[in-house]
């Protein structure tokens, strides 16, 4: 089980739920709720990212990417407590029950009234999968090509966010652009630091990722780029959401307290002259996102300043 867990990689799990929290709370914030669309969206989102994790073990692991030069803990494959065999079966297990968790959540989301948004969300469900695993499994992976920051942008921020916020209220709201590109730019950040972290040993096993391609010089501008341009459209969002209904609310920006940890991240990178000394940073970085999204994500429903003020004349 010890194993299992480390090959499922819980330290990211936090990080691919972001996007639904938004999504979901914005959908509350409507007046819409259903439990049922929460736990499914969450459940759906986790097993895409363990079966993205497994299928990274494996596929990294059969190609001999993962060896004694890379960074950060061994892979289950990797150190041979977990066959390649039995991973294979893992990923096909988890791909099945991720699948079952998508399709309740179209159920629970339609009710077979709405029959062509079910098929959309069902095609999206099986390409979620198949790109999770084609990341790094088979003869001719994107994530060896360069492609695997558009599967985790997509996915993990504009379907994530959009898509749990329309199966609440069957319509888009456009100005939740803002946080989806934003979740998705910090979920990339996050991806982009780990291939920052591997880029020699990468190199030498022609895994080619836009760090390998271009550098870490370019890495680190790119780096900057989207954390800062996540920060920037998040308070742009939080701004325009909030002013409409004409009255300024600082509760909608406690989020920002969370941009400290951010602003010492980005410190750091840019200090860096190892790559493997980046490894901490990937657990922090993944964090603040979820710690930002989950405090903006309730900012949404209720002011913090109201559930104080209720609290303190109730004590008194």
């Amino acid at each position: 089980m010890k194993h299992w867990i480390e090959a499922a990689r819980v330290r990211t799990l936090p990080l691919s739920v972001s996007g639904i929290l938004v999504g979901s709370f914005a959908a509350i914030s409507q007046g819409a709720f259903n439990w049922k669309i929460v736990i499914l969206a969450l459940s759906t989102t986790v097993g895409l990212q363990i079966l993205s994790n497994f299928a990274n073990d494996y596929g990294d692991g059969v190609k001999g990417t993962d060896n004694e030069d890379r960074v950060g803990p061994k892979r289950a494959i990797q150190s041979g407590t977990i066959s390649p065999g039995t991973m294979r079966y893992a990923i096909f297990v988890t791909a099945f029950l991720t699948l079952v968790s998508a399709m309740l959540l179209i159920y629970a989301s339609f009710k077979g009234k709405y029959f062509l948004y079910s098929i959309i969300f069902f095609v999206l469900g099986i390409l979620a999968i198949a790109s999770a695993i084609r990341y790094t499994v088979g003869k001719n992976p994107y994530g060896y090509r360069g492609y695997g920051d558009v599967f985790v942008f997509v996915f993990f921020g504009l379907v994530s966010t959009f898509g749990v916020y329309f199966m609440f209220l069957k319509q888009v709201d456009w100005l939740l652009f803002l946080p989806a590109t934003a979740v998705g730019f910090l979920s990339v950040g996050v991806l982009n630091l780990n291939n920052m972290r591997d880029e020699a040993s990468d190199a030498k096993s022609n895994k080619n990722t836009l760090v390998v391609k271009y550098g870490g010089a370019w890495a680190k501008k790119y780096h900057y780029f989207l954390i800062v341009s996540a920060m920037i459209l998040l308070v742009v969002f939080a701004y325009i959401n909030d002013m409409r209904d004409g009255v300024f609310h600082f509760d909608q920006y406690l989020f920002i307290v969370f941009y400290i940890p951010l602003i010492k991240h980005l410190k750091r990178v840019h200090a860096n002259t190892e790559p493997r000394l980046l490894d901490p940073e990937l657990k922090k970085l993944a964090l603040a996102t979820f710690f930002i999204c989950t405090t903006l994500s309730f900012g949404l429903i209720f002011l913090f300043t109201d559930i104080l003020l209720y609290l303190i004349q109730n004590i008194l």
